[in-house]
């Protein structure tokens, strides 16, 4: 009763006020994504500089598994994210602290980068490494020219990230989720969002145009995360009990 009683309690105390990180976080994003679009028309590509690039591209940089997740395609895009960040990360950053929620959020985007770079390696070497160069967008082009083409924008692998660690700490809490007309609770839902994303990443192989195994990358970044502090929790705990005794 104690977890599906909790995020409530806590959604009522902060209903009308966002903690520090969660509230910078959404400001930044937005202002980036602003920012992007003002740019844009005199000729500055953010994305570009500031996008996860293939590490084994001319364009990377070694700041971009940092920068990206403050990028956003369009309106629908950031839109989304930051709902969810709102949504959730109020929660869990008055659960965990500001210090904590914010280590969170930033390592579990890096590990979305990471798992991105690593799929894109893998994809690299399996079908496009021994040539020289590749038809895309109706026309041949150098290996180098599509490589650098390929960038990663969004916060979706931090938000996951956040999704995963609200249904590991509330797992009973129960959520309403369109187009569903009745409650779920958030521990099946995290599973489903697991296997949907898995699902499409293996059939869609980017087709999309949606970094579907980054997103899992955040969740799996955020589930080793939680079992090391669960876990240094515990021996924190057992060391004080033989002290005390």
């Amino acid at each position: 009763m104690a977890n599906f009683a909790a995020p409530y309690l806590i959604y009522a105390e902060h209903m009308n006020k966002l903690p520090t990180v969660t509230k910078n976080l959404l400001l930044i994003n937005v202002l980036a994504w602003m920012g992007t679009m003002a740019l844009g028309k005199y000729g500055i590509d953010l994305h570009r500089i500031f996008g996860l690039h293939f590490f084994m591209a001319p364009s990377f940089r070694l700041w971009q598994p940092v920068t990206y997740m403050f990028l956003h395609e369009g309106f629908e895009h950031i839109f989304f994210n930051m709902f969810a960040l709102w949504m959730f990360g109020r929660v869990m950053e008055v659960h965990w602290g500001p210090k904590r929620f914010l280590w969170f959020y930033l390592l579990c985007g890096i590990g979305a980068a990471a798992s991105q770079e690593i799929c894109q390696f893998l994809h690299y070497e399996i079908t496009l490494a021994q040539y020289g160069a590749v038809y895309a967008n109706g026309m041949t082009v150098p290996m180098v020219t599509y490589l650098d083409s390929i960038l990663t924008v969004g916060a979706s692998g931090a938000v996951y990230g956040i999704l995963l660690g609200y249904g590991m700490t509330f797992p009973d809490s129960q959520l309403f989720i369109f187009p569903f007309p009745f409650p779920i609770k958030a521990k099946w839902l995290i599973i489903a969002y697991f296997i949907l994303e898995l699902g499409l990443g293996i059939r869609n192989n980017a087709a999309d145009n949606v970094a579907h195994f980054a997103h899992l990358g955040g969740m799996l970044a955020g589930f080793l995360i939680i079992l090391y502090w669960r876990h240094k929790e515990r021996r924190e705990n057992d060391n004080h009990i033989k002290f005390t005794w």
